[in-house]
């Protein structure tokens, strides 16, 4: 067993054993609040605590500073009490401030609070000392509402429940009122309930951070440090059924309708009827269901041009998938956006060429119809989290025309396809440590001979273990996970998997997997190991393995880059966190990473450098750097051998202005280049400002300039036995990318908004300086128009003459303009129900030119041809009970 083995199974071997070394419970005393139940009238939540019922509360005070000074007594005083009854708990605060005038309360969408000043309260409902709700407002009356799914002050935000506030601004500072009802908590049944609290403020004029309970800098920690509230009894979880009904009407207009297309004349209008249920299975668990979802309103992807082989992975923004990912989506075994994704290009058009034949237009669906998806989340008394989902989605078809002879055609592009995954998570100890499992399965109703079943697996699993060990209230971490993946399906799709951009099996020069086409199933299994110093004065430190075989497989169900890898890392931070003359903190980190096939060769290698600062006055800057060291790349050649590539170098400066700013500005210059010749630049700059307490304007120009010497073109017959028979031709490319990403909302009250995105994006690719890679693992190219070679261009590409050899290679200049736009007015016309009127734009042009692209091509974007959709949504909340 070689030494990088024998680390990786050390590592993946010391986290079980370590499973009963847990840190003792925490002794420390806690603070303690006290919420009252009500005997009289409830409160009015209108922001005013002129209640009697606020009377008989005592108030919880005492916050202290984070930030600026940590420790010391907050500046200004806070008051905060909790009142209950058999449906809700109430919160009162009084937020006093020796110059209301100076209250930053800027109106914003809801969670998008970092200018304002606001109260915020976190509960541990389940006194599991690890998870927690956050619940706040701000001086104008947004909600932010967040779940902490771990012992984090990081919350997930797509969290969204039905709850009330209410502000006011008066000559003391501001108060506020929350109801928060009992139906949008878990918690355990109890005759007394004690729940884990804390209570924060920010004041953004000055940046002044005050807690209830702070955890300092230099340690780690969130819901394991809250103080308690008690005083709640008689209170029982609710059997909760919600629905949420929704009709949406629509309608598509085309601006280049295709001339003797009979699937486009300019318009198209829909109507769509759906919901979601939200059930609760007693106390603990929620039974989530979407039928026939509508996700018109939601934001489209970004634009780009992918030259690589790998398939880019955006954001998940659905409601009904964002709620609770971050219990299903550990290590990458699930993503989200598979379900509903629009059939497969490569799968579309190879089944067009092949079933079809002929024919001079394709009518594609967009995405593959949900017919239904449900979710069931929560945790037991026992500390087990658990989380399913399963969905259906439906089979899709793509329809042709032939202008010719005049015949209509149509294919089955996507099967009816059945998606689930299972997630348990236990908690251990009192230290917030925990370990679980997860099991994914893909379904798709393949018959044998069934033409798409050369194209997908016929069924997919994948199943893992994973844990996170804490020490010392976390100081210390021992996390990792086990995992396999099974595939299964017709032999040309296992092929194909083989194939892949992934593994590449069919590598001549690889000596440790080899094609074979007769195979109808694939497996493998992946492993990895951390252990980490994540607290302490100065010093901070991490090593982690990681083990992938070349057989393991996340993509029918999950999200993975690359397989077939054995990698060792580590990294080494020295800290300050208490403020100086200069810098109010700072740090810096070195690294080292290490990647290896299973072959043992060298595939990833790098020296990484990182430091930031913030400054006293709360200004923030960073660097990172990084030298990539000479390593062998299997995906260069796109299933051809092994290419070298050599040092290179990166560079990030950053800076930027606190995000509490009135007017924001932040700034990113990026800059590398190789011994191989690759150079790049690239200049972010982001800007918000508001010019009105209802305004706000954001700008984020980014522009992108690279070289890179080594693009693939294509392979073609004729090499030399160096080749082992192939060309492996490759070009120079100077890419040149410039988007402008803008927003501009304007909040007639935190429930009504209008909310406009756009993102022009042009770039253009000059191929130029073609040549073929000599031999495996050769660094270099032999250039054509170079020894003993000729390069004449012809139509559509260039004409090569290699001795007696004469072949082409094409000519993939690209001009490409995008303008993706996004314009919704958003009203919450009651608690949890919402109107939504969308305009959404889809403008794309492309051009085979070289020219460079620059600032006036945005501008041009907006002339490109495309596709504007008007729609109209409107979701009703019912509380059955």
């Amino acid at each position: 067993m070689t030494r990088i083995s024998r680390i990786a199974l050390l590592l993946a071997l010391l986290a079980p054993a370590a499973a009963a070394a847990q840190t003792p419970p925490d002794t420390t005393a806690r603070p303690q609040a006290r919420a009252v139940r009500i005997t009289g009238g409830a409160p009015d939540v209108d922001g005013r605590l002129d209640d009697a019922a606020w009377q008989a509360a005592p108030a919880l005070t005492g916050l202290v500073q984070k930030l600026p000074n940590e420790g010391a007594p907050a500046t200004e005083a806070t008051e905060v009490r909790f009142l209950y009854d058999d449906g809700a708990l109430y919160v009162g605060a009084r937020m006093y401030s020796r110059d209301p005038a100076a209250v930053q309360a800027p109106v914003s969408r809801r969670d998008n609070v970092e200018q304002a000043e606001r109260i915020l309260v976190s509960l541990d409902t389940y006194l599991n000392r690890r998870t927690a709700y956050t619940f706040g407002v701000t001086a104008s009356g947004v909600r932010l509402d967040g779940f902490h799914g771990a012992d984090s002050d990081a919350a997930d935000l797509s969290f969204e429940p039905v709850w009330v506030a209410r502000t006011r601004r008066d000559s003391l500072g501001w108060t506020a009122e929350m109801r928060i009802p009992f139906s949008q908590l878990r918690f355990n049944r109890a005759d007394v309930q004690t729940w884990g609290l804390n209570v924060s403020r920010r004041i953004a004029s000055t940046n002044e951070d005050q807690y209830w309970v702070m955890v300092p800098a230099r340690e780690t920690g969130w819901a394991s440090r809250f103080g308690d509230l008690t005083g709640i009894s008689g209170i029982r979880p609710t059997r909760r059924i919600e629905l949420t009904p929704y009709v949406a009407g629509g309608a598509d207009f085309s601006s280049d309708p295709g001339e003797g297309n009979p699937f486009d004349d300019g318009s198209e209008t829909t109507t769509r009827v759906g919901g979601d249920v939200k059930m609760g299975l007693g106390p603990n668990l929620t039974l989530e269901a979407t039928f026939n979802p509508d996700f018109g309103q939601v934001e489209l992807d970004p634009a780009e041009v992918n030259l690589s082989a790998f398939e880019t992975f955006f954001s998940e923004r659905r409601p009904f998938f964002t709620e609770g990912a971050d219990l299903l989506s550990v290590a990458n075994f699930f993503y989200s956006r598979r379900i509903g994704a629009p059939p497969r290009g490569s799968a579309v058009f190879g089944l067009a060429d092949r079933v079809v034949g002929s024919y001079t237009y394709l009518d594609a669906p967009p995405t593959s119809t949900i017919l239904g998806a449900a979710k069931l989340t929560g945790r037991l008394p026992s500390g087990t989290s658990i989380g399913v989902l399963a969905a259906l989605t439906d089979r899709e078809r793509v329809r042709t025309f032939d202008v010719e002879g005049g015949d209509f055609g149509s294919f089955v592009a996507e099967p009816r396809t059945a998606t689930a995954v299972a997630r348990v998570q236990q908690e251990l100890g009192e230290s917030g440590s925990t370990a679980g499992a997860v099991l994914t399965g893909v379904r798709r109703d393949l018959e044998h001979g069934d033409p798409l079943a050369a194209y997908m697996n016929r069924q997919a699993y994948t199943g893992g273990v994973d844990w996170r060990l804490r020490f010392n209230r976390g100081e210390y971490v021992l996390q990792g996970d086990a995992g396999f993946s099974y595939i299964e399906g017709d032999s040309l799709a296992i092929r194909r998997a083989q194939r892949a951009a992934v593994r590449y099996f069919q590598r001549p020069d690889a000596g440790h997997v080899e094609l074979d086409p007769s195979r109808t199933s694939l497996s493998g299994w992946r492993t990895s190991a951390q252990l980490s110093r994540n607290s302490g004065t100065h010093w901070l430190w991490y090593v982690n393995g990681e083990a992938r075989t070349p057989g393991f497989e996340l993509n029918d169900a999950g999200a993975m880059g690359h397989t077939d890898r054995l990698a060792i890392n580590g990294g080494l931070t020295y800290r300050e966190t208490r403020p100086g003359k200069v810098f109010r903190s700072y740090s810096m980190t070195v690294g080292n990473e290490n990647g290896w096939n299973w072959d043992r060769t060298r595939v990833w290698g790098a020296v990484t450098a990182s430091a930031s600062a913030t400054l006293r006055n709360f200004w923030r800057t960073s660097f990172t750097g990084w030298v990539d060291l000479p390593a062998y790349n299997a995906s260069a050649t796109r299933g051809g051998p092994l290419m070298g590539t050599d040092h290179a170098w990166m560079t990030i400066f950053g800076i930027g202005n606190p995000t509490s700013a009135k007017t924001r500005i932040r700034t990113q210059v990026e800059f590398g280049g190789s011994q191989q010749g690759q150079e790049w630049f690239r200049w972010f700059v982001g800007t918000s400002v508001r010019p009105g307490p209802r305004w706000q304007l954001s700008l984020e120009p980014d522009y992108s300039r690279w070289t890179d010497p080594r693009q693939y073109v294509d392979a073609l017959p004729g090499g030399t036995e160096a080749t082992f028979g192939t060309r492996y031709v490759f070009a120079h490319i100077d890419r040149t990318e410039i988007v402008a990403r803008m927003r501009l909302n304007y909040l007639f009250t935190p429930d009504l908004s209008l909310e406009v995105y756009a993102e022009p994006y042009a770039a253009s690719g000059n191929y130029h300086t073609f040549g073929e890679l000599p031999a495996a693992r050769s660094k270099g190219l032999r250039v054509y128009g170079r020894d003993g070679t000729t390069l004449t261009p012809v139509e559509g590409g260039f004409q090569v003459t290699d001795g007696a050899d004469t072949f082409e290679v094409p000519d993939d200049d690209f001009n490409v303009l995008s303008f993706r736009s996004n314009a919704v007015m958003r009203w919450e016309w009651r608690p949890g129900s919402t109107l939504f009127l969308v305009w959404q734009q889809n403008r794309y042009d492309e051009t085979a030119s070289a020219r460079p692209v620059g600032p006036g091509d945005l501008g041009d974007t907006l002339r490109a041809a495309g596709d504007n959709y008007l729609a109209l949504k409107m979701t009703y909340w019912i509380p059955v009970r």
